[in-house]
């Protein structure tokens, strides 16, 4: 499954609003957005809800994590070729809710490389994006955690951090795309964080909690349609 810029990342966390059936629903409506809109949305559901999805619905899928082991004697760790088989064609590496030394960021990078997996490395610096960047993931996505979940975006609250990582970034491999979360909620924001250099924004509970989840979804994505100047080219 080819991914295209710009994305649309939809991070489902633990919310039950994103659990289970409740899963496989706001995965059916981020498809018929996709497919009306043309913007490619990314579901990181569970990863008790990654098998189900993929096998009820079209959209693409990112495992919340894995963990940098190989096949054998690890119980309790997530390998990235069991991700990978349940369907997920990316992982999200290093949340602020699940952060990972560098080290360890990085040899899950090269596992997710291994089998065949979009990474997407989550970072809260320009510094931490430039050391990330030097790994080669195909995604960063840089976030302040401080606004997580705050209704304040990044993209207007702290934009230098955009920025700052899509030069430091930029200047270190090209070919990595930057997208950036942390309180994405408008059609304002999503036109601040394109301007800024980012191919994408992910958001959270402003769709899971949201009152009316598809119409909060197809504000994103309409907005990312209609501020895109740049090729609809491949993540990788």
């Amino acid at each position: 499954m080819e991914l295209r810029i710009p994305l649309l990342l939809v991070g489902f966390k633990t919310y039950l609003q994103a659990t289970g059936d409740a899963a496989v629903n706001l995965a059916r409506i981020a498809e018929e957005v996709s497919d009306k809109t043309g913007i490619d949305i990314v579901v990181i559901p569970q990863l008790t809800d990654v098998c189900r999805i993929r096998r009820e619905t079209e959209v693409p899928v990112f495992a919340q994590h894995i963990d940098p082991i190989e096949p054998g004697s690890h119980t309790g760790y997530v390998l990235p070729e069991a991700v990978r088989d349940a369907g997920a064609v990316g992982t999200l590496i290093n949340h602020s809710e699940r952060k990972l030394p560098l080290e360890r960021a990085a040899a899950c990078i090269r596992r997710a490389r291994e089998a065949g997996l979009i990474s997407c490395v989550c970072s809260d610096s320009t510094g931490l994006s430039g050391r990330v960047a030097a790994y080669g993931p195909e995604l960063i996505l840089v976030e302040n955690p401080e606004l997580i979940g705050s209704g304040r975006a990044v993209s207007s609250a702290d934009p230098e951090i955009i920025a700052g990582t899509v030069r430091q970034v930029g200047a270190i491999d090209p070919e990595i795309r930057v997208v950036c979360g942390a309180g994405i909620s408008s059609s304002d924001d999503v036109a601040a964080a394109l301007n800024l250099g980012a191919v994408g924004v992910g958001a959270a509970s402003a769709i899971v909690k949201a009152p009316d989840p598809r119409m909060a979804l197809s504000d994103l994505a309409e907005a990312l349609e209609s501020n895109w100047t740049g090729e609809r080219s491949p993540v990788r």
